[in-house]
């Protein structure tokens, strides 16, 4: 009788957006990224499983503070990657990311708000991709202190967000 009941049980969305994920395959291999749009059920070019993920191809470089001010700046510059992956080829994390609204704005394309797969958008895309990611990675001290003087689940929720930037912007050493 147990077995029955778990045929019908459905499993959990593992690969949701917001999401941080691993590329396994492919030529971003090894690099982190997020996802921004899901589509389990495919669509009518690709009919398997894939996500929308944008990550970072070149992360940004450790700095320290006896570096000046315009050498810091040209080591926090990121290089950013738009693509649509195989749920086979992502590998989820326990880390999530605040910003994929801020993302899904910047690569709304068509109605279903994929990225088209003209040079021109894509470039575009990825431009301001770059500038959304570089924000967030420099302010991700300034949004943590912001939630610590509020309540106690608010609090939580933004440590939650933190380790998640702190490990999505951090190359991954293997």
């Amino acid at each position: 009788a147990p077995l029955e009941v778990l045929r019908g049980a459905k499993m959990g969305k593992v690969l949701k957006s917001g999401n941080v994920v691993i590329v396994l395959r492919g030529r971003y291999a090894g690099r982190k990224g997020v996802i921004v749009k899901s589509f389990d059920d495919g669509k009518d070019d690709r009919k398997f499983g894939h996500a929308l993920v944008v990550g970072v191809d070149r992360y940004p470089r450790k700095i320290t503070r006896a570096m000046g001010k315009k050498k810091q700046a040209k080591r926090n510059k990121l290089k950013p990657f738009v693509k649509t992956i195989n749920y086979s080829h992502l590998m989820p994390t326990r880390y999530k990311l605040d910003i994929t609204d801020a993302l899904t704005t910047a690569l709304k394309g068509g109605a279903e708000g994929a990225v088209s797969t003209e040079r021109e958008s894509l470039t575009k895309a990825r431009k301001e991709v770059k500038k959304i990611l570089e924000e967030r990675y420099t302010t991700q001290d300034e949004v943590a202190r912001k939630f610590s003087s509020k309540d106690k689940g608010a609090r939580a929720k933004a440590e939650r967000y933190a380790t998640g930037v702190n490990y999505f912007f951090k190359k991954l050493r293997f």
